[in-house]
C-alpha cells in the first residue's frame, strides 16, 4: 500500500475519525503492508515519502470518480461547483444532476460534494498533523535541515486545507495534533482564530521551505508558492499592509518574470505566449516558464502522473459539438478532445457573436480590449469549422440556442485536451498552474485597493494588462469591480471564483449584477455552505451549530 493510501486509512487517527467520516468503520485501521508511520517516519527517506503523500491528496482536489486513490467526490462535477452560480458561468442545456443544486443555490446538508470538501480537506490537515506529530519524534535526518523542510510543507498544506474550510464553511475546528482516541466534542473554532492558525504555519513555510525554484523537483513547494498564498490569507484576514507585503516577497524575489516571449513545446507553431502558457508540458520551470509558481503535477501515462478521473476541467469548459453530429461526428485534439459543457461561460464577458446571438456586433469582445491577446483565437476558440464528412470544411455559426444547450460556444483553449491515441479521455493529464505571478500581481493590487491605493492598484493591474497588449486601466478607473474582471480575462477556470468572490466581499452584488438565473435567488445564506449533516450527527457529545439559513 502507498504512503498516501495508508494516509488516508490513518488520518482517521486525527479529525477525520469520525466527525469528519461520519461512519465508524473508517476507524478500524486494517495495514495492508508495514507501511505504518512508527517504522516509516524513521528517517529523511520516510518523510520524503509522507511529504509525497501530501502531494497526492492534495492533488486529489480534482479527482472524481475515483481512480488509484482518488477519494474525494465520486462525481462529476466537483470542479464545477467553486465557479457555478457566480459571474461567470451558467450550466447549460447539457446538465448533470450533481451540478444543479450548486447552479440553482438549493443545497441542503446531504447535498453531493458537500461532505466530500470537508473529508478532503480534514484528511490532508491529518496527514499533515501526523507528519508534524512524527517529525518531532525522529532523529534520524540526513541533513539538520530536513527536519524543518518537512515540517514547512506539512505546514503549508495543512494552511491551504483550511483555505477551502474557511471559504466554505466558515467557522471550522481547529486540529494541530492527531487525536487519539478520536473525538466526538468539537467545537467551531471561530474563522479569524482558524486565520491566525493559518498565517502562522505560513510565516514558518517561508522561512523553511527551499529558496531557488531551479534547484527543486517539478511540483515541489518554495518559499515563494508560501508567500502567495500568504498573501492570499492576509487579505481574508484584511491585512492589506501585510498582503501587500507578501506579494511583494514573491514579484521583488528575483525568480519570477511574466512570459512575455514564445517558449516551450510549441514555441515555433501557432499560438502567442499567453497560449503557451497552457500548451501541455508548458507549466514547469524546466519549460522555461518563468511564470508559474506551484504547479500541480498531472503528467500523461507516467509514473506518479493523472488518471483518466483526474482533473476534469476540459470536459467541464469545452463545448459538446459531437451533439452536433450533422456537423462534427468525433473528436479530435484540434478541438480539445471530449467536452461535455457542464459549465459555459457567461455572454456578458465573452462577448457575442453570430447570425442569432442577442447583442449588439460591437460587443464581440465582451470585456476584453480588441489587442488583448488573452482573447486572440489562440486562447478563446470563437470560430468552429464542420469536420464531419459531409460538411466538412463549412463554417458553424454559434446561436443563441447551441450556447444555451452547450453545443457550440466561445471556449476556453487553456483546457483544451487530447491525444490522437486517446481522443475520448475524461480526465486532463496536462500539469495544473496553480499559483502564477500573474495571480501575484492581482493579490497585490487587491491589498492596494484595500489601502485605498487605487493609482498603485492600477500600476500592479497594468503589468499584467501590459503583457497581454492591453490598454492600461487609469487610477480613476480602478476599482473592485476592475479588478475583478481582469481575473476573469487572465485567470478565468484556473482560480475558484468563489474564493476570490468571497474573499472581496463581493460575491452577492457580483451575482446579482451578472446572473440573471439567481439575481433575484442569491441571500447572505448562499455565502456558506451548509455544515455537513453526517458531521453534526458523529460529533455526538456536544451541539456543532448549523450554518445560517440551513
Amino acid at each position: 500500500m502507498r504512503i498516501f493510501e495508508y494516509m488516508k486509512i490513518a488520518g482517521a487517527v486525527g479529525l477525520l475519525s469520525a466527525t469528519l467520516a461520519g461512519c465508524s468503520s473508517f476507524l478500524e485501521e486494517d495495514l495492508k503492508s508495514q507501511l505504518a508511520p512508527d517504522n516509516t517516519y524513521t528517517s529523511s527517506m520516510g518523510f520524503e515519502v509522507g511529504s509525497t503523500g501530501l502531494y497526492a491528496i492534495a492533488r486529489s482536489e480534482y479527482n472524481t470518480w475515483g481512480e488509484q486513490g482518488a477519494f474525494m467526490h465520486n462525481g462529476a462535477c466537483a470542479y464545477e461547483v467553486q465557479q457555478i452560480a457566480t459571474d461567470i458561468c451558467f450550466q447549460s442545456g447539457a446538465k448533470d444532476g450533481s451540478l444543479t443544486p450548486y447552479a440553482t443555490l438549493n443545497l441542503t446538508p446531504q447535498t453531493l460534494f458537500i461532505l466530500s470538501y470537508w473529508n478532503w480537506s480534514y484528511n490532508l490537515i491529518a496527514s499533515a498533523n501526523e507528519l508534524l506529530v512524527y517529525s518531532e519524534k525522529n532523529d534520524n535526518w540526513d541533513y539538520p535541515t530536513d527536519k524543518a523542510l518537512y515540517q514547512a510543507e506539512a505546514r503549508f498544506f495543512r494552511a491551504y486545507a483550511y483555505r477551502s474550510l474557511v471559504y466554505l464553511y466558515g467557522d471550522v475546528p481547529w486540529v494541530e495534533t492527531i487525536q487519539q482516541p478520536f473525538v466526538l466534542n468539537f467545537t467551531r473554532t471561530p474563522k479569524e482564530e482558524v486565520i491566525g492558525h493559518m498565517i502562522d504555519d505560513l510565516k514558518f513555510a517561508t522561512e523553511n521551505l527551499p529558496e531557488d525554484p531551479d534547484a527543486v523537483k517539478p511540483g515541489k513547494l518554495t518559499r515563494w508558492a508560501a508567500w502567495h498564498l500568504l498573501s492570499e490569507v492576509y487579505l481574508m484576514q484584511k491585512n492589506y499592509e501585510a498582503a501587500r507585503d507578501a506579494a511583494l516577497e514573491v514579484i521583488d524575489s528575483g525568480y519570477y518574470d511574466l512570459v512575455k516571449a514564445r517558449f516551450g513545446a510549441n514555441r515555433n507553431g501557432e499560438g502567442d505566449y499567453f497560449s503557451d502558457l497552457f500548451v501541455e508540458n508548458n507549466q514547469n520551470r524546466t519549460s522555461g516558464n518563468t511564470e508559474s509558481i506551484w504547479v500541480m503535477q498531472f503528467e500523461y501515462k507516467t509514473t506518479g502522473g493523472g488518471t483518466p478521473s483526474d482533473d476534469w476541467t476540459r470536459r467541464a469548459w469545452i463545448p459538446q459539438y459531437t451533439a452536433l453530429n450533422q456537423y462534427f461526428d468525433d473528436f479530435t485534439v484540434e478541438y480539445g478532445g471530449k467536452g461535455l459543457a457542464q459549465i459555459v461561460p457567461m455572454k456578458w464577458w465573452t462577448g457575442v457573436e453570430g447570425t442569432n446571438a442577442t447583442a449588439p456586433a460591437d460587443d464581440v469582445n465582451g470585456i476584453f480590449d480588441e489587442t488583448d491577446i488573452r482573447n486572440s483565437e489562440y486562447s478563446i476558440k470563437r470560430e468552429w469549422i464542420a469536420t464531419a464528412e459531409a460538411t466538412k470544411g463549412t463554417k458553424v455559426n454559434i446561436t443563441d440556442d447551441t450556447w444555451s444547450k452547450g453545443q457550440l460556444y466561445p471556449a476556453l483553449k487553456k483546457f483544451f485536451y487530447a491525444h490522437e491515441d486517446d481522443l475520448t479521455s475524461t480526465g486532463s493529464y496536462k500539469d495544473r498552474m496553480k499559483f502564477r505571478l500573474a495571480e501575484t500581481y492581482l493579490l497585490l493590487a487587491e491589498a492596494y485597493l484595500g489601502l485605498n491605493e487605487p493609482g498603485l492598484a492600477a500600476d500592479a493591474v497594468n503589468v499584467v494588462r501590459s503583457r497581454a497588449k492591453a490598454t492600461p486601466v487609469d487610477e480613476a478607473d480602478m476599482d473592485m469591480d476592475y479588478l475583478l474582471d481582469e481575473r476573469i480575462r487572465e485567470l478565468v477556470g484556473e482560480e475558484s471564483r468563489r474564493f476570490t468572490l468571497l474573499r472581496t466581499g463581493m460575491y452577492i452584488e457580483r451575482v446579482k449584477k451578472h446572473n440573471a438565473d439567481l439575481k433575484d435567488i442569491v441571500s447572505e445564506k448562499d455565502l456558506l455552505w451548509p455544515i455537513p449533516q453526517s458531521i453534526r450527527d458523529s460529533n455526538r457529545d456536544v451541539e456543532f451549530p448549523q450554518n445560517p439559513g440551513y
